[in-house]
């Protein structure tokens, strides 16, 4: 099985919760719309068929791929490695 892009996960869960929130201030069918894009998304990229496992498991990723380099340090991509999920 093919694994995600770490950076694309985590702009997907970025998105993924700037779009909850955004819906939660004020609710908008285009944000609505995005928001249902962003965890099908994330759903298909992660294997699963909820978006709240596909969360999980994104963020299971993203902290088994910020365990690589050395805490706090920088990779030669200008990453720090750190998980951005919420």
């Amino acid at each position: 099985m093919l694994e995600p892009d770490p950076k694309v996960v985590r702009e997907l869960l970025t998105r993924y919760a700037s779009l909850r929130i955004a819906q939660a201030e004020r609710e908008r069918p285009e944000a609505a719309r995005e928001l249902a894009d962003v965890s099908y998304t994330l759903c298909v990229m992660m294997a699963t068929t909820a978006v709240h496992d596909a969360v999980a498991k994104a963020d299971a990723l993203l902290l088994a791929k910020g365990r690589a380099p050395e805490a706090g340090s920088l990779t030669t991509d200008g990453d720090s490695g750190l998980s951005l999920a919420v």
